[in-house]
């Protein structure tokens, strides 16, 4: 049985991501920061009634001996490890004026420098086994940048170039890296907006309306199964035409 690595994936996109590839088949390594995560959280449950085999991991992807023992662990339980997605994120948002220091750094840790260590350390998995898919959650923000957004922005475009660079130093081992780059989806923090708010944005997407966690989950399918083997290195931007 095939494996895949969700990192951020107790709720929300991860979450979603996780369920889907569960019903493409693949074992389940789900992770998030803090077993706080995973309490009153029934995706576990969800996964394991799949049929497939499900495990949560505690771990820190910011920090890269978390990550050297989170795969470790990974690949002890299950065998292998052949689809790794990168899906932790956060926000800090506030005018580059205004924005502190602390606030940059921390999402360049958890956003940006967390694909590193995920990456070197289940890359070098997929290197020995010689295959091996990798997704990277991108935005719109990354590829546009957005006005508060600036460390958000930059470690997303940074994903960017890191996916394209491990696209060509890695597919010569079999292994294929993609990133997909949503707009505006349907999700708890989408719904504290003002219906003025909501107004506004719904006005510049071509579909009028946002997208939801199962149409990320669905493009994450198909770039980690066979149909896609000979995808590598792209961008897809998953906004309902927002940049149209």
């Amino acid at each position: 049985m095939a494996t895949a690595i969700i990192t951020g994936s107790a709720r929300g996109i991860g979450a979603a991501i996780a369920l889907r590839l569960a019903k493409d088949g693949f074992d389940i390594a789900l992770n998030d920061i803090s077993e706080a995560m995973f309490e009153n959280n029934d995706i576990v449950e969800q996964i394991k009634a799949e049929g497939v085999m499900c495990e949560y991991f505690i771990a820190d992807v910011s920090n890269y001996a978390d990550c050297e023992r989170f795969v470790k662990e990974v690949k002890a339980k299950f065998g292998t490890i052949d689809v790794l997605v990168n899906n932790a994120g956060i926000t800090r948002d506030g005018l580059l004026a205004r924005m502190s220091e602390e606030n940059f750094d921390t999402v360049i840790a958890v956003n940006q420098k967390s694909v590193f260590n995920m990456t070197k350390h289940a890359g070098s998995v997929m290197m020995k086994q010689k295959s091996g898919r990798i997704v990277n959650l991108s935005s719109v923000a990354g590829l546009h940048g957005n006005p508060g957004q600036f460390n958000y922005s930059a470690s997303k475009a940074a994903i960017i170039g890191m996916t394209k660079t491990v696209a060509k130093e890695l597919g010569s081992r079999g292994i294929t890296c993609n990133a997909v780059a949503p707009g505006f989806i349907k999700t708890p923090m989408t719904d504290k907006l003002t219906d003025a708010q909501k107004e506004k944005i719904l006005q510049v997407i071509a579909m009028r309306r946002y997208g939801t966690v199962e149409e990320i989950a669905g493009v994450v399918s198909f770039l980690a199964s066979k149909d896609a083997s000979y995808v590598t290195g792209q961008v897809i931007e998953i906004s309902g035409g927002l940049s149209m």
